[in-house]
């Protein structure tokens, strides 16, 4: 009793409750909801479709573009490689560094040669060429406008980080990073490290990306006899970098074989990848994404290992960036929903109410007439469901009428049916008794030519109105018999007619009238259009699969233009029939109703023949009579 004391809950069951004693109600809120389902599911699918697209689309787009500025990349690389290796100079360059000190032209030659190595490239900030024998090394950078060779000597050089590693290297090469905190993994030891020492022999790290250390050792000993470094400028890195496009949100970043960043946009967040462990995901070759969380964001992490060298470029994308276009869409999408969710709700509310507003008329003179008014008509308009129980109520209500007021017309109307169906009965009953009569008649007077064709014109009469569809070959045959006495009467001789039918088949079943239908068309196309004599010849055979009943006649043939007519008249629908060929249209359909799609009529006509013939299959044999013979 409380719970009904609450307005909320007092309104919802008014609100049931109207909706179940009003169909428009029903209505309204079924098609609502198909709306909103609708709407809801269009948004959801396009929104999830979208999003998934983007994906691809990002996805697809940035692997290609990293995997085209990694080819850059490796061919920079490779360039680097080349230029650090003296090649045929190699011997000279050695000889050089072991005279350099005693041998003025060998240190003129060790000039030019960094000069030459220097001025080859454009994107070198400097040179260093340290020789470890003697503690120093010369320097060649574009601060110095004269573009002269420095020798400085410097004891430190060995103890440097960078130095170490170069040294213990296989390859005899290392990509020295100068981003914050890269050397080491984020703790910024190295640069520590050079501030302890004061070396200035790397001091062109501030306004250097990278610097490549190549050691040249003895063929003979191994030792190290000369290390090149080579320091190239932001604007290299910036060249390789320009061809990826970069929006606000997204990260870049460049990292070596180690995972040692060489350029990154933002060093924290390269931080915060090395502590989440994103980078030790990141496989060795190859290319692909990830999907990595930092904090509240989402991001499609996609990157690109080079096949040479395995440098690594990483590319996280914000998803919500991403996601942008198919958020805009599914607002968009939902703004449109709402607009049309209104707009449905206001025609659904119209159509409703026109569609149940014939209804509420009809269940008005319904109640009328259940209280006892039995002129209750309600209005009839269009040709659908409620019209068509409008239509039937009017009728119920004048048949009603008509029962309490004009019962005995009804009996009436009765009696006459009655009678008018016995008269239907006799009328053919009666000819045919007549026809007997004049035949009798006829006899007595002796014109006995007369008698026989009275007498079998009412036979034919009677075949015609017995109520069979199926006869036997022997009641056909003599029903044949009887037609061609009457033809005969009229032709005389110039009808012959020969017939070819086995014992067997004598109680092989054909539709009714069927046979005369094909000697008719022999007697209506060949004798009636020439004076001659015309031979119909009538034949029957049969093997296990079907029997064929043939009417062949030499009368004048048909053109070939008028036989396709005929035969493409035979494959029309019987509602589409023309006036020509209507018996034989009508043969070929009466066949494939009784005996199925197997059986047909066929034509063949040439100049001085035309056959045509039944094909029954099964013989006849898997009719089902629908009436006794």
């Amino acid at each position: 009793m409380k719970a009904f004391n609450n307005p909320l809950v007092k309104g919802i069951v008014e609100v049931r409750e109207r909706i179940r004693r009003r169909l428009v109600h029903k209505l309204v809120l079924v098609f609502t909801l198909i709306i909103v389902l609708l709407v809801g599911s269009l948004s959801v699918i396009s929104y999830q479709m979208i999003q998934r697209e983007s994906v691809g689309s990002s996805v697809a787009s940035t692997s290609n573009n990293l995997l085209l500025v990694n080819r850059n990349l490796e061919a920079f690389l490779s360039g680097i490689e080349e230029l650090s290796l003296p090649k045929i100079q190699y011997d000279q360059l050695i000889n050089a560094v072991l005279t350099e000190q005693t041998e003025y032209s060998s240190r003129l030659y060790l000039e030019q040669y960094l000069k030459n190595l220097f001025f080859a490239r454009k994107d070198l900030e400097a040179i260093n060429m340290y020789i470890p024998s003697d503690r120093k090394y010369y320097s060649i950078t574009r601060e110095q406008y004269d573009t002269r060779v420095r020798a400085v000597y410097d004891d430190k050089v060995p103890d440097q980080a960078w130095y170490r590693r170069a040294m213990d290297s296989r390859e005899n090469r290392l990509f020295q990073s100068f981003v914050a905190g890269g050397s080491d993994g984020g703790t910024g030891a190295e640069e520590r490290e050079k501030e302890n020492y004061g070396s200035a022999y790397d001091s062109f790290a501030k306004t250097s990306f990278m610097a490549y250390h190549r050691v040249l050792r003895s063929i003979s000993t191994r030792q190290p006899q000369v290390v090149f470094s080579f320091y190239f400028n932001t604007k290299a890195a910036d060249e390789i970098m320009k061809d990826i496009p970069f929006a606000e949100g997204e990260h870049l970043l460049l990292l070596g074989p180690d995972g040692t960043p060489f350029y990154t946009d933002n060093s924290a967040y390269y931080r915060g990848l090395r502590q989440g462990n994103l980078l030790e995901r990141i496989p060795g070759t190859g290319s692909g994404q990830l999907t990595w969380r930092e904090a509240d964001s989402k991001y499609l992490v996609v990157y690109n290992v080079g096949e040479q060298y395995g440098w690594k470029l990483v590319k996280p994308i914000p998803y919500s960036m991403i996601y942008e276009t198919a958020n805009q869409t599914r607002n968009l999408s939902l703004g449109i929903g709402l607009i049309l969710f209104m707009i449905g709700v206001v025609l659904v509310v119209i159509i409703t109410n026109a569609i149940t507003r014939p209804l509420k008329k009809l269940a008005f003179q319904m109640r009328r007439f259940s209280e006892g008014s039995f002129d209750a008509e309600t209005e009839v308009k269009g040709r659908d469901e409620v019209a068509y129980l409008s239509r039937h109520f009017n009728m119920m209500v004048r048949r009603t009428n008509d029962l309490i007021n004009e019962r005995y017309k009804m009996k009436l109307t009765e009696k006459n049916a009655i009678l008018k169906a016995l008269e239907a009965e006799i009328n053919p009953h009666f000819l045919y008794n007549a026809l007997q009569a004049i035949s009798t008649k006829a006899l007595k007077n002796g014109m006995f030519d007369i008698s026989d064709m009275v007498e079998a014109l009412a036979l034919t009469l009677r075949y015609c109105i017995s109520g069979r569809d199926i006869v036997t070959a022997r009641e056909e045959l003599e029903h044949v018999e009887r037609y061609l006495t009457l033809q005969k009467a009229r032709f005389g001789s110039r009808l012959e007619v020969e017939v070819r039918w086995a014992e067997e088949l004598l109680e092989l079943n054909l539709p009714k009238l069927s046979l005369q239908s094909l000697v008719e068309n022999s007697i209506k196309h060949g004798l009636e259009r020439v004076r001659d004599h015309v031979r119909i010849t009538i034949e029957a055979s049969a093997n296990e699969e079907e029997a064929l009943i043939s009417v062949t006649d030499n009368g004048p043939g048909m053109t070939g233009d008028r036989l396709n007519q005929v035969l493409q008249s035979l494959e029309t629908d019987w509602e589409e029939r023309d006036g020509g060929s209507i018996g034989l249209k009508n043969l070929n359909t009466r066949l494939k109703l009784l005996f199925g799609e197997a059986s047909e009529l066929a034509i063949e006509s040439g100049v001085g023949q035309t056959k045509l013939t039944m094909r029954i299959p099964e013989g006849g044999s898997g009719y089902v009579q629908s009436a006794d013979y």
